[in-house]
Formats: structure tokens, C-alpha cells, sequence
């Protein structure tokens, strides 16, 4: 028997009232992703990716039709359900980092697990891990304004994956970082799926897309592509801004 995805999106729409009109941001989307799967999801401004994002990510629920998460139908849940299948299920990178100022990048990443009511031993121990699983254990006791935004990034991914999630779900992760960290963090992004994490990545970069061993296209709430991607390595990537 084949494995059942982790992801079943069946004729999903999403759609919200604008003033007297009704704006129809999916309209009928249909798509699996099996465990271990790298995909990125891209489309234009208004193609209703980031739409799909907040479904997919338990951040709204679909008008019509169903979403099945990890084999519970999360699209029929209460938001308490809801809330408890983002901390358990699914761990997310944002653009901005959204990293709290005050606080050590250690601790940072042990927020998922206060929620989760671990204790302060096994939070020190999982978010130590984490942090060394990107790279960046040395740096566990600086604040974010004594990191880099590629450092930064690092660490958001640490504090996403903490929980060990069934998802990573990423949303513009390079946006606020220059070209070269950019790079830096996808070919992170690689090495994680490598090590068995599945990973949807929400892009309208070209180049960041391509990293990616799966794309799916989307406009106007649409699926127009969705095909298996070689992806580039981090030397081609770097060949291309040099051209």
C-alpha cells in the first residue's frame, strides 16, 4: 500500500467578502504532498499563494472543500484544534524572523516548547540541539541585534524545527536577507530535507523556487503547474547573479 500524504488539499476554495464584492482567492485546488517532500509554492501577487500558505499552515480554513493534515481533517477543526495542530505539526520561517528582541537565540527557540509544557531541562537540551543542527550552537547566548540576518534566519529555522514538526512551511525565508545569506540558507533548506524534513516553501523568486525539488505554480486560485524540479545547487545559483 502506498503511503497516504501528509498533505491532501481536495477542491479547496477560499473566499472573502471585499466591501459588496467576493473575492475567490483558491478556487478549487486540489494537490498531496507525501512526507519528505521539498516543494515550493510561487505566483504572483494576488495568484493566492499566501492564501494557500495560511490553509496549509492552519492560519485559516477553506470556505469549501476539505484539508486533511497528518490524517486528521483539520478543515472541520475549532480554532483551539487549530492552534494546537500549528505548535505540534507544523513549524514556520518567516520573512521578517519575527525573533522576540529582549530574548537570547537559545530562548528564542525554546518558546515553541514552553507551549508544549516541556520542561526547562529538556526545553536547554532541545533548543541546544536545534540551534547545532543550522549551525549556530556557539551563538546560543547572543541577543538578535548581536546577529546577522542570515544568523537570524538560522535561528528561526532552529525555532521551527525545535518541536520536530511534520511541516516546514517558509514564507519569502530570504526576503529581508542579501543575496550571498540568501543562498546560504536555501542550500540549509537543502541539507534539512536531506536529513528527511519536509519542507513547502512559499516564493515568488524564481531563483529561490528553483531550489526546490517540486514546483506548483498558482493564478488567480488556480493550480496552472505543478511538475518535479531538478533543483539548482547553490554553485549554479551563485553562477547566475554573477552573469
Amino acid at each position: 500500500m502506498p503511503e497516504s500524504p501528509l498533505i491532501r488539499l481536495k477542491d479547496v476554495t477560499k473566499v472573502y467578502a471585499m466591501g459588496d464584492m467576493e473575492v475567490r482567492a483558491l478556487d478549487g485546488v486540489d494537490m498531496d504532498i507525501h512526507r519528505g517532500e521539498y516543494v515550493a509554492i510561487m505566483g504572483p501577487s494576488g495568484s493566492g499563494k499566501s492564501t494557500m500558505m495560511n490553509v496549509i499552515g492552519c492560519l485559516d480554513t477553506p470556505s469549501t472543500g476539505t484539508y486533511e493534515l497528518n490524517g486528521k481533517m483539520v478543515s472541520s477543526m475549532t480554532d483551539d484544534e487549530l492552534a494546537q495542530i500549528r505548535n505540534t505539526e507544523i513549524g514556520f520561517v518567516f520573512q521578517t524572523f519575527n525573533l522576540l528582541a529582549r530574548t537570547t537565540a537559545l530562548q528564542n527557540v525554546e518558546l515553541p516548547l514552553i507551549y508544549a509544557g516541556k520542561t526547562p531541562h529538556d526545553r536547554h537540551g532541545m533548543a541546544l540541539q536545534a540551534l547545532d543542527n543550522v549551525g549556530l550552537a556557539p551563538r546560543a547566548d547572543h541577543m538578535p541585534n548581536q546577529l546577522s540576518g542570515g544568523q537570524r534566519q538560522r535561528v528561526a529555522i532552529a525555532r521551527a524545527l525545535v518541536n520536530h514538526p511534520s511541516i516546514l512551511l517558509a514564507d519569502e525565508p530570504t526576503g529581508a536577507l542579501d543575496t550571498k545569506t540568501s543562498v546560504e540558507i536555501m542550500a540549509l533548506f537543502e541539507e534539512l530535507y536531506q536529513k528527511g524534513n519536509t519542507i513547502i516553501l512559499v516564493t515568488h523568486e524564481e531563483d529561490i523556487a528553483r531550489h526546490a525539488h517540486r514546483i506548483v505554480k498558482l493564478r488567480d486560485g488556480k493550480i496552472i503547474h505543478d511538475e518535479p524540479n531538478t533543483p539548482i545547487t547553490t554553485e549554479q545559483h551563485l553562477a547566475n547573479l554573477r552573469l
